[in-house]
């Protein structure tokens, strides 16, 4: 996705599906770096996932039994304080391009922890005119400062090559009175599953613009020694 996507190789091949008002089937075949040729299908995305408090609704990524949403942030807000850091909310970026590229996080950790121990979940879902993607996964660890967050995670599901297991990274601006901004730690390489060995908590600066949705970010106060 670079942004999200530009490019036909199997790092960053994407494929995922376009939001329709009923089902359309669509085969592709798209050229990989190998030169084998694949054919691909794709699924409706007109289904909403909640965002957590104060938060919109988009699909990130749509949830069926191929393409499964990670759940919804009430799921486990039950176990958390109103103040305990967190980042929750879901949106989509503001591309010229007309790509629609969404990412939604679900993570938390209590204010007697540490944000290793930060818990929840992710999603992204970038449909371009050429090539598409999605992904999910659980976060592993977050770090809030004022309005700014910044996480990451291990992909648990995804259509795109390479990328299940590995660990990828997110930051978001909470922004005042204002649209939010977002980047992610595969900001300035080909793709997501290019990232090699990233460690926790590590991404770009929040460079994109947040053109629909919204995050919330609760800053961790991290106790004086």
């Amino acid at each position: 996705m670079h942004r999200s996507v530009h490019r036909h190789d199997a790092s960053t091949h994407r494929i995922a599906p376009r939001s329709t008002t009923r089902t359309i089937r669509i085969t592709r075949t798209i050229r990989t770096t190998t030169r084998r040729r694949l054919r691909v299908l794709a699924v409706p995305t007109a289904v909403l996932l909640a965002a957590g408090a104060g938060g919109s609704a988009l699909a990130v990524p749509p949830p069926d039994a191929a393409h499964p949403a990670p759940p919804a942030a009430a799921a486990r807000s039950a176990a958390h304080r109103p103040d305990d850091p967190r980042l929750t909310g879901s949106a989509k970026l503001r591309r010229v391009d007309g790509d629609d590229v969404r990412f939604s996080f679900d993570a938390h950790f209590r204010r007697d922890q540490t944000p290793g121990d930060a818990r929840g979940t992710f999603g992204f879902r970038h449909v371009g005119k050429t090539d598409s993607g999605w992904a999910k996964g659980r976060v592993d660890c977050l770090v809030t400062g004022g309005k700014v967050a910044t996480a990451s995670g291990i992909v648990t599901g995804t259509d795109i090559p390479g990328l299940k297991g590995k660990r990828v990274g997110f930051s978001v601006h909470d922004v005042r009175g204002g649209p939010d901004r977002l980047g992610y730690s595969w900001a300035a390489t080909p793709g997501p599953a290019t990232t090699k060995d990233l460690p926790r908590c590590v991404s770009a600066a929040p460079f994109e613009t947040v053109e629909r949705g919204d995050f919330t970010v609760v800053p961790w106060d991290e106790p004086v020694r």
